[in-house]
C-alpha cells in the first residue's frame, strides 16, 4: 500500500491538469472497486469544476464546485494516467503486468482542458467516495482520524501528549492513525533509526513524569518531517505497483538507511552493527541494535 509521499506525489502530479479544470465527462466501468461507487457517482461529478486537490493521510481529496470532495484512495495497486494532446504522461515501459492493461482502468475523467485522467486498479482495494465538504472531518473516513504529520501541529509535545502514560511499542504507537495520520511502517522504521529509539520502547517513554516531551520526542517530530520530506522529494518510494504519476520511478528507496537492509552493515559512520528485522503485529521491523539501544526488559522477536 502506499505510504504518504507516494500518495502526496501523484497528488503534485495529477494537480496541473485537474485544478481549474471542468469535469466534461466521467466513464465509470463498473460498479464497486473496493466500496460500490456512490449513487449517481457520474452525474454528481460532471460539469463540476475542480477547485483544488488535497491530501488527508493516505487519501487524495478533490474539492468540487459543487460544494462535494471527491475522495480518493489507491489501495495497493491504484493509479492514475494522465493523458493530454494526443501524449501520455507515463511512459510505455512502466506498463507492466497489470499497470497497462485497460481491463483495469475503471474510471476515466474527461476535463476540459482536453486532458484525460484514467484510474487503474487491478487488484481494487481502492475506492472512491463522494462527501459534502462541510461534513469532511466527521465522515466515515476521517471521524476519530489524528493529526498530520506534515502539518503544524506534529511536535515533541504533541508527540508527548498523545504517548504520555503509553506501554504500547513505539513503533505501533506511530502507526496508530487515531493519533498520526499517514505513517506507514517504511517511514517510521527510517525515523526511528534516524532518531535512535528502539522499535519496541514503550511509546509513553518519550514523555516526562509532568507529561513534557523528553528530548528524543522533540528529535523525533523533526525526524519525521525531515523523513517524508525527502520522500516527497525524491518522488516516493516507488515499491511495487507504485510510481509517479508520470510513471518514472522514484529514487527514495535508494536512499533507505535501514528498511528492507536485514543483515546488511549499519551506515552510521563508526557502527559496526548489523541490521536487524524483527516482526511486530505481523509487519516487518528494521532496525540496528547498537544505534537503537533496546529498551530495558524488551522481549525482542526476530523474523524467521
Amino acid at each position: 500500500m502506499p505510504e504518504l509521499p507516494e500518495v502526496e506525489t501523484v497528488r503534485r502530479g495529477l494537480e496541473p491538469a485537474m485544478v481549474g479544470a471542468r469535469l466534461t465527462k466521467v466513464v465509470q466501468r463498473r460498479p464497486d472497486l473496493r466500496f460500490p461507487f456512490p449513487d449517481r457517482f457520474v452525474e454528481r461529478l460532471e460539469g463540476q469544476e475542480v477547485t483544488a486537490l488535497g491530501r488527508r493521510a493516505k487519501y487524495l481529496l478533490a474539492d468540487l464546485s459543487s460544494g462535494e470532495v471527491l475522495i480518493m484512495h489507491l489501495g495497493m495497486s491504484g493509479r492514475f494516467l494522465v493523458s493530454q494532446s494526443g501524449k501520455s504522461v507515463m511512459p510505455g515501459e512502466f506498463h507492466h503486468e497489470h499497470g497497462g492493461l485497460g481491463a483495469h482502468d475503471h474510471v476515466i475523467f474527461g476535463l476540459s482542458n482536453g486532458a484525460t485522467v484514467t484510474y487503474n486498479d487491478a487488484r481494487r482495494f481502492g475506492f472512491m467516495d463522494l462527501v459534502p465538504r462541510s461534513e469532511i472531518e466527521t465522515c466515515r473516513h476521517f471521524s476519530g482520524m489524528g493529526i498530520e504529520p506534515l502539518g503544524n501541529e506534529l511536535s515533541g509535545e504533541t508527540i508527548a501528549r498523545l504517548f504520555a502514560g503509553k506501554r504500547t511499542p513505539l513503533k505501533a504507537a506511530l502507526l496508530d492513525q487515531r493519533l498520526i495520520a499517514g505513517l506507514g511502517n517504511i517511514y517510521v522504521c527510517e525515523a526511528l533509526f534516524r532518531t535512535g529509539l528502539h522499535p519496541e520502547a514503550p511509546a509513553g517513554s518519550l514523555a516526562t513524569a509532568k507529561g513534557r516531551p523528553t528530548e528524543k520526542a522533540d528529535q523525533l517530530a523533526g525526524v519525521i518531517r525531515e523523513v517524508l520530506a525527502e520522500a516527497v522529494e525524491a518522488g516516493g518510494s516507488t515499491l511495487r505497483d507504485h510510481a509517479q504519476v508520470d510513471g518514472s520511478l522514484g529514487y527514495f528507496q535508494h536512499s533507505f538507511r535501514v528498511y528492507d537492509r536485514e543483515g546488511g552493515a549499519c551506515v552510521t559512520p563508526g557502527c559496526t552493527g548489523t541490521v536487524i528485522r524483527l516482526v511486530q503485529s505481523g509487519r516487518s521491523t528494521f532496525y540496528c541494535p547498537q544505534c537503537q539501544a533496546a529498551p530495558q526488559g524488551s522481549a525482542r522477536r526476530r523474523a524467521g
